[in-house]
């Protein structure tokens, strides 16, 4: 049986998720307290399922202390059990919840909106450690749909490594673990030829390739993650983001994730993602 839990911010898009799981064939659960994660999916595996989904979140807060328990159990029964946490920005979910008119779970009229964000991150802080995370900061709901679709056929006895360009002026990506800035790297932003195009198109990857310390940060990248990969493997992590970024995520970034991912494809499960030119 195949198990994806889906939890995360209010606001952050776990609706999205959960439908996108649902047309894939899994049969999904919405809002499912932990404590009885285990009598569905005794019921479900006796009649016949064999992909789920649930979703599991602050609307049933007294329960979400069990969860990590309730996902090893499971684990030894032999249930292949994955999570998808996603997160945003407060300012980022505090203007959803305004435009969309909705009242935040957690609202008890004493609360502020953004103090219930700040609560409910304390509340899923347990759960957000242990899951894969997502960003959905500056995705549209097409660019989560693509990336829940890529999680859900990932090798789950592989550690999968995540390239990820992002530009600083929209902030570090929240589910980054390794963090490289690029900024200080030759621009093709200021050549007027350049400035339309992104890191994957030729004329940047010239322009880019001539520069010696492009070479040099690609390299010493390259070589940090080879060391340290070892590490990361060993601690039993399943996930590993390695996120770069340069002002805009549109060229320097885009660049050097393109040649890190095709670097590594060979080695291990490679993802890549450009957070700029999701669309």
């Amino acid at each position: 049986m195949q198990l994806f839990l889906i939890s995360g911010l209010s606001g952050s898009g776990k609706s999205v998720a959960l439908k996108t799981l649902e047309d894939a064939g899994f049969f999904c659960v919405d809002n499912l307290p932990a404590e009885l994660l285990t009598a569905l999916i005794d019921t479900l595996w006796q009649s016949g399922q064999k992909r789920i989904a649930v979703s599991v979140d602050v609307r049933s807060p007294k329960s979400l202390p069990q969860l990590p328990q309730n996902i090893e159990d499971l684990k030894r029964q032999g249930l292949d059990v994955h999570l998808l946490f996603l997160d945003a920005k407060t300012d980022t979910l505090v203007k959803r919840f305004s435009e969309t008119r909705r009242m935040h779970p957690l609202n008890d009229g004493v609360l502020t909106l953004p103090e219930c964000v700040t609560r409910e991150r304390e509340l899923l802080q347990g759960i957000s450690e242990i899951g894969h995370r997502i960003d959905t900061s500056d995705l549209n709901a097409n660019a989560l749909r693509a990336w829940v679709k890529q999680f859900i056929k990932l090798d789950r006895a592989r550690l999968t490594l995540l390239f990820q360009s992002f530009g600083f002026k929209n902030g570090i990506p929240l589910d980054a673990d390794l963090v490289f800035d690029v900024r200080c790297l030759p621009n093709p932003y200021y050549d007027p030829q350049l400035r339309a195009l992104t890191g994957r198109d030729p004329d940047v990857v010239a322009f880019l390739e001539q520069s010696l310390s492009t070479r040099k940060m690609l390299s010493d990248i390259r070589t940090f993650v080879e060391d340290w990969l070892p590490g990361y493997i060993s601690d039993n992590r399943i996930y590993l983001t390695v996120a770069i970024g340069c002002t805009g995520g549109q060229h320097r970034s885009v660049y050097l994730v393109e040649q890190l991912a095709r670097h590594f494809a060979p080695m291990q499960q490679v993802l890549v993602r450009h957070r700029e030119l999701a669309g």
